[in-house]
């Protein structure tokens, strides 16, 4: 069977492959993308994009009720069904057209369809009639396939036709209950727009809610779901489910409890989506996320890179990093690297190299978007402790923040940083309160260029902004020669 040749073969067309693709091309080589559903993958349909068209207009109303001018005039309730059809327009009613024409106009190749790889740089793509089309790559094959949902072996739950993240982000009609299982970003931003909808949501959190992120912001964002009406059930675990013949749902709880609900949601965890792509003809477990080396390319156990060296993986298929900005920045780098290796060029892959994903380890940014937001970079005190790093952390009042007090009556928030007291710079931040989302960058900015503390009390924040909270951040851990001189004590008091 004759074979379609092109410099670079991606599977998967969401935007971590898009953007694989774009860089390769523009590096010079031919690219084809393979894709068996929407161009645009999850976070255009079913992630990202609606879910936040979910959360906003929640999030405008809380602002407005926040200050008493713009609160006098507001004289109903949120409109739900102009929040759906947002959402709908933001996931583009589900159609491609849009993405589909943006690939030709890059220049990038498509081939609808499931791939599977054949052997190195080979992949067979099996269409929506059935019939096949090979394709050949002379340099690469990146898998871009991304995740989905994991549902856990609970008894009852997979007959019960649970909802996970996609029915609940695409559905047409509103439940009056919702059983949420699981505590996690997905659960909680759910929870949080599915309230503001007036759905009685019940959230079963075994290991705590949002267990990853900083205990004071975790415990912000539980108060406030209480407030706006959320059950939640901290350290409950379901142990049977069942829909019931009205067409409800049972949760048995092992402590005897019951949960009863319209729809559940399974808001558990992610899979790799790497089951039946091929795997083992490169001598790969199916299924298994795929670990690469710095620059993308997939390695076995003992990091020697597999099929020749011509297999990449990018965006939450190698599990470095769940999240599609991070995502496209692994693929900026993969798309460079795999042009820069086609014509023997020089590779950068040192750390914060061109041709290198550091930012992976050591400063991912993440947005929560619950009632209040989660806005965080780098290290948690948990992580760095974990890491071996010697942190101290320090932590003010957002809402005593000048910029913060204007932004809302009543502002309630709270930030911190997690101070390297060896290297004398920033390798965690996080903030939580309404609108924190766009104060991250100037963290992630702190974080990844390591800029040291002494540096940091010259990037002045303008006043009166809700950014004024790095002066304060800098007062309470006080001047570097402090930090400094606390540092030198401390080692000294060590070594006795």
């Amino acid at each position: 069977m004759s074979a379609d040749v092109y410099d670079v073969i991606v599977i998967g067309a969401g935007p971590v492959g898009e953007n694989v693709a774009d860089r390769a091309v523009q590096g010079g080589l031919t690219a084809v993308i393979v894709e068996a559903e929407l161009v645009g993958g999850e976070c255009s349909y079913w992630a990202c994009m609606p879910t936040k068209a979910l959360l906003r207009d929640a999030a405008a109303l809380r602002a407005a009720r926040s200050l008493p001018g713009a609160a006098a005039a507001i004289t109903g309730e949120l409109d739900t069904a102009a929040v759906l059809e947002r959402r709908d327009r933001f996931a583009a009613h589900w159609h491609d057209d849009g993405q589909v024409s943006w690939l030709e106009g890059a220049g990038i190749a498509l081939v609808r369809g499931h791939g599977r790889l054949l052997g190195e740089r080979t992949v067979a793509v099996t269409g929506p009639d059935g019939g096949t089309t090979v394709l050949q790559a002379r340099h690469a094959v990146v898998v871009a396939t991304g995740t989905s949902p994991a549902v856990p072996p609970i008894p009852g739950l997979a007959d019960a036709k649970p909802w996970t993240s996609r029915a609940a982000v695409s559905a047409e009609r509103i439940p009056e209950r919702l059983a949420i299982i699981g505590g996690g970003v997905v659960g909680a931003e759910l929870a949080t727009a599915y309230s503001a909808f007036g759905t009685a949501v019940t959230l079963i959190a075994r290991d705590g809610l949002l267990p990853r992120v900083e205990p004071f912001a975790a415990e912000q964002v539980a108060s406030a779901l209480a407030a706006d009406g959320v059950r939640l059930l901290v350290g409950a675990e379901p142990v049977e489910v069942s829909r019931e013949e009205d067409g409800s749902v049972r949760i048995a709880l092992a402590d005897g409890g019951i949960v009863r609900a319209d729809e559940v949601l399974v808001a558990t965890g992610r899979r790799a989506n790497t089951g039946d792509i091929g795997l083992e003809a490169v001598g790969l477990a199916p299924g298994a996320w795929l670990t690469v080396d710095e620059t993308l390319r997939v390695v076995d156990e003992t990091g020697t890179p597999v099929a020749g060296g011509g297999l990449y993986a990018t965006g939450d298929v190698n599990g470095r990093a769940l999240l599609t900005h991070q995502g496209k920045y692994q693929a900026r780098a993969a798309g460079d690297v795999i042009a820069a290796r086609a014509v023997g060029g020089d590779v950068d892959d040192a750390p914060w190299g061109r041709h290198a994903a550091t930012a992976d380890h050591l400063a991912v940014p993440r947005v929560i978007f619950t009632h209040p937001e989660i806005a965080s970079v780098g290290h948690t005190l948990a992580s760095a402790t974990a890491a071996g790093l010697r942190v101290r952390p320090v932590e003010y009042d957002l809402g005593a923040v000048a910029g913060a007090s204007l932004h809302a009556d009543g502002y309630t928030g709270r930030v911190g940083m997690l101070i390297d007291e060896d290297a004398g710079t920033i390798v965690g931040f996080t903030a939580v309160g309404p609108d924190t989302a766009e104060l991250v960058h100037a963290a992630t900015v702190a974080v990844a260029g390591q800029v040291p503390l002494e540096r940091l009390w010259h990037a002045v924040p303008a006043y009166p902004t809700m950014s004024e909270l790095w002066l304060r951040l800098l007062e309470t851990a006080g001047s570097e020669t402090r930090v400094r001189t606390r540092s030198t004590h401390q080692l000294v008091t060590s070594d006795r």
